[in-house]
């Protein structure tokens, strides 16, 4: 199958620099960069106040979701304080291939979020692989979920109308979180899952496709070692820390999937949502022809980020 690349989205930035395959330190210090340049193409937004939250106290040193392990987990809470009423709100997990990205470089874009749908999000500073491994990354982001959910009334939020959101990376705690909601009887309205990084086994099958990847097989093998280390690829995986290994959909949360035909990840996130549908969970998916991974982001104005934008905050606004 012959691929194009849509001609609205320019000069694609090809796979980055080249790394050396397994060095998770080489790809996070240029992915910082990069997310730090994507940052700054984020129209700005208005009237959004941030603020970090405290478990026990206003002079607490640390922030105020714990891990099962006794971690403080840092939350950042941004909102355009315009609600009367309890409303929907969003547990966020950003993107970086979970070896990577901070709180600090998705400020912009959530901020954006914000102003634009009037939901206001929870974005969760979960720690990052290898630092931390396996399922550790979904727990960090089901602390703060938790944390939402307990402290709702005075965050000005319904508990039934709380979402998880994640993008590339941050789609796998975020999913993994939607997975360990489900088990713990946590409830959740909805997963929004970004071009989600899921199954630690995906290939470059199609080597058509692979001129256009921006993540690469190489990049993936490198950040999945980092979080699964030597199990990776082995049955002993779990589907909390790879979601895509999951056997048993039922009962979790609606979902809204959303991938490029040009992307790495577009076989994983297509069967992702088709397992999803074929046990009943409601699912909305968008395969977008082409584009490649992160395509919104390094091409905002293109009408195929446009449209993908409107639809996250046709979504936001349906919770």
């Amino acid at each position: 199958m012959t691929y194009a690349l849509d001609p609205e989205l320019g000069p694609v930035p090809n796979g980055v620099a080249a790394r050396e395959r397994g060095d998770w330190r080489a790809l996070r210090e240029s992915g910082n960069a990069g997310q730090a340049y994507l940052a700054t193409l984020v129209p700005p937004a208005a009237g959004v106040t941030t603020a970090t939250h405290f478990a026990t106290a206003p002079d607490a040193t640390a922030p105020d979701a714990t891990a099962p392990d006794g971690t403080a987990i840092e939350l950042r809470w941004y909102t355009t304080g315009a609600t009367a009423r309890p409303g929907p709100a969003v547990v966020y997990a950003h993107g970086g291939g979970m070896v990577l990205g901070s709180l600090d470089l998705y400020d912009t874009l959530l901020s954006w979020y914000v102003a634009r749908s009037g939901v206001p999000f929870l974005s969760v500073g979960y720690r990052l692989a290898p630092e931390v491994t396996g399922t550790t990354l979904a727990e960090d982001v089901f602390a703060g979920l938790t944390w939402l959910v307990e402290h709702a009334p005075e965050m000005g939020v319904d508990a039934a109308r709380i979402a998880v959101m994640g993008d590339s990376g941050g789609g796998a705690p975020a999913a993994g979180a939607a997975i360990l909601a489900r088990e713990r009887d946590v409830r959740l309205a909805r997963q929004i899952l970004v071009y989600p990084m899921l199954d630690d086994r995906t290939q470059a099958l199609d080597p058509a496709r692979a001129p256009y990847f921006t993540w690469t097989p190489d990049d993936n093998f490198t950040a999945w070692s980092a979080v699964l280390g030597d199990t990776l690829g082995t049955p002993s995986v779990s589907p909390v820390a790879a979601p895509a290994r999951l056997t048993d959909f039922a009962g979790l949360a609606p979902a809204y999937v959303e991938t490029g035909d040009l992307d790495l990840f577009r076989d994983e996130d297509i069967a992702y949502a088709r397992s999803l549908g074929a046990v009943g969970v409601p699912v909305e998916l968008h395969v977008h022809p082409g584009v490649p991974h992160g395509w919104d982001r390094f091409a905002p104005d293109a009408h195929v980020s446009r449209r993908a934008f409107g639809d996250r905050l046709r979504v936001l606004g349906e919770l």
